[in-house]
């Protein structure tokens, strides 16, 4: 019970929903949500726990980065996260995904960006 209470708190917030939405294409770096989002690094984190703890991302590192997809594991899960992104207007997420594919394309042609720098030590 406590488990399908966490699914649903998760789904109760409208930055995660985002994310969701972001990532019903495929699997993203944290600074590329960050990038979509426009916002700090530690917020889109939190989220991201949030989704993961409900068991509706699984996470992946890759050297200093993590990576982030929809978990498909728990058929319920997995069948209740593409019913509610499905009706997630298109027009909602639209600037997100304008920034996203912006961020890719300057990452693609390696031009540095505030949201995936080194850090330094």
């Amino acid at each position: 019970m406590r488990d399908l209470a966490n699914v649903f708190k998760a789904l109760s917030d409208e930055t995660r929903l985002r994310i969701l939405k972001l990532l019903e294409h495929g699997e993203l770096c944290v600074c590329d949500i960050v990038a979509a989002f426009n916002i700090v690094q530690p917020k889109v984190s939190f989220h991201l726990r949030v989704l993961k703890t409900a068991g509706l991302l699984k996470d992946r590192k890759e050297g200093k980065w993590m990576h982030y997809k929809i978990d498909d594991s728990d058929l319920f899960k997995r069948l209740l996260v593409l019913s509610v992104i499905e009706k997630i207007p298109e027009n909602n997420v639209q600037e997100d995904r304008r920034r996203l594919e912006e961020f890719m394309r300057n990452k693609a042609q390696g031009q540095s960006t505030s949201a995936c720098k080194e850090k330094k030590k």
